[in-house]
């Protein structure tokens, strides 16, 4: 009798941990297949800077962006949770764009940056909403650069480990959090954000991963995301 409600105590355990682990991902749709770019488009400057192996996405190669094409909502998102898994390796730099579009060459023009950088000589690490928050890590000689800095002695990502990047945009309000930490909780001001770009402006849009340039490299393993209202 008593093994028998051991047994049983166990299986409602298993169940009810099954249970919580959907709600958690109640809602989450995929973005990345882990096999290959379908629903992706790169831009036409170093369109080879990206390359799908062992159901990882690998960002090596000259500057570049790849840009979600997919049929999710349309490819466009106004207010949603967005969760991906990234590593990074010594001196590599990227980046999630949101409520950006497509465009041939260059930075995205519109949109916001959550930066992806635990070492690259850039102090604007992981965790920034880029030029509007900073998360920042300076090193001998270095200056903290324009904007709301947070600084830190270190970047809340680290190379060679995978983390949870957590991006959240409901109405005018951004957050960002890195392995459950919350770095960036912004409210964008009514007349804008006071920025350099121009572009950084709430509206809706889709997404892009930067391919920064030949010396880096960053993975990606999961990119999901969730639609609010």
């Amino acid at each position: 009798m008593i093994f028998t409600r051991t047994l049983c105590f166990t299986a409602l355990i298993a169940f009810l941990a099954v249970s919580l682990s959907a709600q958690d991902k109640a809602g989450f749709v995929p973005l990345f297949n882990g096999k290959d770019l379908t629903g992706w488009t790169p831009s036409k400057e170093n369109a080879d800077s990206f390359l799908v192996k062992d159901g990882v996405l690998i960002l090596k190669g000259g500057k570049s962006h790849l840009f979600y094409t997919g049929d999710v909502n349309g490819g466009k998102f106004k207010n949603f949770e967005l969760k991906l898994k990234i590593k990074t390796f010594p001196g590599a730099n990227s980046g999630v764009y949101f409520h950006t579009q497509y465009q041939d060459t260059g930075w995205p023009s519109i949109g916001y940056e959550a930066q992806v950088n635990s070492t690259h000589k850039d102090p604007k690490k992981t965790g920034s909403l880029y030029g509007i928050k900073n998360i920042v890590a300076l090193k001998d000689g270095q200056k903290a650069p324009p904007g709301d800095n947070d600084v830190r002695d270190k970047a809340p990502s680290t190379d060679g480990e995978w983390f949870d990047y957590h991006i959240t945009v409901k109405d005018k309000r951004i957050t960002i959090k890195v392995n459950g930490e919350t770095t960036v909780d912004y409210t964008e001001p009514r007349d804008g954000p006071k920025s350099n770009f121009k572009g950084r402006k709430l509206s809706e849009g889709t997404f892009a991963l930067q391919a920064h340039d030949p010396d880096s490299e960053v993975h990606y393993q999961s990119i999901e995301v969730k639609v609010l209202d």
